[in-house]
């Protein structure tokens, strides 16, 4: 395990995004062992545009104008940098060499205000740990000459519009010049290695201490008086992720069985024909230490993924979760999902899904509960960050 580093951590989710966040687990777990220096990226033009009225741009803007960057002591050992700058919005631009001359300018503006919280700290002989801001960090590696640079994937990026442009050409130029790449997914670990060898899958973190069916005695009200089995789904209900197709073929083949979806809907969901059926339940969003009650009382989980660039690497922590919990679970399978393939059921079409969750629920037992249970135990920040300890380790042993 790394312990007393000084690390630097860069990435495209600032510290006080209000959703779940890798970066901040990995960032405060690094910190039990070594000292950490969190950093939120600049501010742009656009978001200053778009966004100036909100109290966190409001904050950022305040900062930009003392021309101060403000340092933020989290807990012991872990610090939140917020920039004192502005950063060019030049994702739309067309020409790759005036992209990159405006980069780099960007680039040099951020890690001028990084050296400042160096400074200020003391760092020595740090560690870049960036999390997939292939943009704004390209050049970091070069002005601020940390003695190990890290490229962390967790998503397959440049599959979205965003990203496409000039992601394709610049993410493969940084995961070349990293010192090593960790990636969360064996899918996103092959990929990273056609650029660069020193490329490992770490896996994944997840919190599921809230997981604990033993410790759970809430039943929800909105729970009652649905029909047993319930098929239940919890998280976002995006059509960029979630197969509509799948749940409607679910709900119209099996229509004794109760589709639960917990969980904010985007506009697919709400105008498809999912409403429709007797048997969907849609009971909304629900806070997070909210949802542990609502998966206790589903006889089998889903996750019916789309099949695309954007989802076929991800690692589906929501499967940790559901695990944890012992619960059958089934899911479209995925690269990332033979992770997971000894202890769910994996689909390859909408059929499948049919076969896997009668399968799910005549076999399921209790051996087979804690066996679940056991397998989700061991995805931890912790392993996860003495994963990419022992990265780190094999790069400098081979060096």
């Amino acid at each position: 395990m790394l312990q007393n580093r000084d690390i630097i951590v860069v990435g495209i989710q600032p510290w006080d995004i209000e959703i779940g966040s890798n970066c901040k687990n990995i960032a405060a777990e690094f910190a039990k062992n070594n000292r950490v220096l969190y950093v939120n990226s600049p501010l742009d033009r656009i978001t200053k545009l778009r966004q100036g009225k909100s109290e966190k741009i409001k904050k950022r803007i305040r900062i930009v104008n003392s021309g101060k960057p403000e340092l933020v002591e989290i807990s012991p050992n872990l610090w939140n940098l917020f920039p004192a700058t502005i950063n060019e919005s030049i994702n739309r631009i067309g020409s790759n060499r005036l992209f990159d001359w405006l980069n780099k300018i960007n680039n040099k503006r951020f890690a001028t205000q990084i050296k400042v919280a160096i400074d200020r700290l003391g760092f020595k002989d740090f560690i870049l740990f960036n999390d997939s801001d292939m943009f704004r960090s390209y050049y970091l590696k070069e002005y601020l000459k940390p003695e190990i640079y890290i490229y962390y994937t967790r998503d397959n990026l440049i599959a979205m519009d965003y990203w496409k442009k000039h992601g394709i050409r610049i993410e493969a130029l940084h995961m070349k010049k990293a010192d090593l790449v960790v990636a969360n997914s064996t899918y996103l670990a092959a990929l990273a290695r056609k650029f660069n060898p020193n490329s490992f899958y770490v896996g994944q973190g997840c919190d599921i201490s809230l997981f604990d069916s033993r410790l759970i005695s809430v039943f929800p009200d909105d729970l009652r008086n649905i029909p047993k089995p319930i098929i239940g789904y919890i998280g976002a209900l995006l059509s960029l992720r979630l197969d509509i197709n799948v749940l409607e073929y679910i709900a119209v083949s099996r229509p004794e069985w109760s589709l639960v979806l917990v969980g904010p809907e985007d506009e697919a969901f709400k105008n498809s024909m999912l409403h429709q059926f007797k048997n969907v339940y849609f009971l909304g969003n629900k806070q997070g230490s909210e949802l542990p009650s609502y998966l206790k009382h589903f006889d089998v989980t889903i996750n019916p993924q789309v099949l695309s660039p954007v989802t076929i690497g991800n690692y589906p922590r929501k499967i940790d979760e559901y695990l944890a919990m012992g619960k059958p679970t089934v899911a479209t399978k995925t690269e990332a999902m033979s992770v997971f393939a000894d202890y769910t059921y994996l689909a390859e079409k909408k059929e499948d899904y049919i076969t896997c969750i009668e399968k799910a629920l005549s076999e399921d037992n209790e051996e087979i509960r804690l066996k679940r249970e056991e397998f989700a135990k061991q995805h931890t920040w912790e392993n996860n960050v003495l994963e990419i300890s022992n990265a780190i380790k094999t790069v400098k042993c081979s060096d």
